[in-house]
């Protein structure tokens, strides 16, 4: 491009998922109670897990910061949508783009990687129980964290880095009610081959190898369980099938979004799963079908009324 032609963009347009008025009025219902829900039930797990001595264990230690990741990721993104949905004023700038890019991609990382602490959490307290609380010491759960966050700010560098100095001289609107890389790198004025195979490459087959990783682990798990008793096969599967369901809906849209032909229109549409359905369904599988967790909410709910009657 000539350069004096060349006007950078200094905000993008995001379009949202819809732009009939009133199927945007539903979806702002929708995220708005969604939200709500999001964090109120990853607040109340965190809590739970820190204020009750009894979730004083490496796997509730897991599972709230699970929660507050996945916290993070929706309000990311979502008050935002529903800003925009409400307002109409469906703008964002350059550097709030590139800041939601890398933070997107930051909390995604640490998740993938806090989701295989996980999975060697359950395979240590079923294939291994004595030695569990020596494997799975204070000082280990508290590497694995750090570890996640560090890998996780690690790609999200990596990813930003290539992409934030590239052209952009128009159009700038983005089919997405957030910013991500293959819509970001689409809108650049220059050849973007390399830079989507790089995308493609870094977080698509990472999406696609740790995906394959826990499932060959949970296989594992179930395989050595039932070799060693056929009747503790059930109690594993209806363990690991919480973690099964966490891990498919989380990287099911993102070996999409990253593996497929780039992009395409129900990116946008299977991005919810990520940003509003699976933060909702972690709590839920997580307590609901956990009796620790049940009583932990019963005991911190008789503290709470105690409390206001006291006051």
């Amino acid at each position: 491009m000539n350069k004096s032609n060349y006007s950078p963009v200094s905000e993008f347009v995001l379009l949202g998922l819809s732009t009939y008025r009133p199927v945007q009025h539903f979806l702002l219902a929708f995220s708005a109670v969604f939200y709500v829900t999001i964090v109120l039930g990853n607040l109340l797990v965190v809590f739970a897990v820190t204020f009750d001595p009894f979730l004083h264990s490496p796997m509730y230690f897991l599972l709230a910061n699970l929660s507050f990741i996945d916290l993070c990721f929706s309000t990311l993104t979502v008050p935002k949508m529903i800003h925009n949905l409400y307002s109409g004023y469906k703008t964002i700038s350059f550097q709030g783009c590139v800041m939601q890019i890398f933070a997107l991609h930051v909390l995604g990382g640490s998740e993938m990687v806090l989701l295989i602490a996980m999975a060697l959490d359950r395979y240590v307290a079923i294939c291994k129980p004595l030695h569990y609380l020596t494997i799975m010491s204070p000082q280990m759960c508290i590497l694995l964290l750090s570890g996640a966050w560090v890998i996780g700010l690690i790609h999200a560098v990596v990813q930003v880095a290539f992409v934030v100095h590239l052209p952009f001289c128009g159009p700038n609107e983005i089919d997405s009610f957030y910013c991500d890389l293959p819509w970001f790198i689409k809108l650049a004025c220059t050849d973007t081959y390399r830079m989507e195979f790089m995308v493609t490459a870094n977080s698509g087959f990472i999406s696609m190898g740790t995906f394959f990783l826990l499932l060959i682990s949970y296989i594992f798990i179930l395989v050595t369980v039932w070799k060693r008793s056929s009747g503790g096969l059930s109690k594993a599967f209806s363990t690991l099938s919480a973690h099964i369901t966490v891990v498919v809906l989380f990287f099911g849209p993102c070996i999409f979004v990253y593996v497929w032909p780039f992009p395409v229109p129900v990116d946008k549409f299977l991005a919810v799963l990520d940003f509003m359905i699976t933060p909702i369904l972690n709590p839920i599988i997580y307590t609901l079908r956990n009796k620790d967790m049940k009583m932990a909410m019963k005991r911190l709910s008789s503290q709470f009324l105690s409390l206001r009657m006291i006051s």
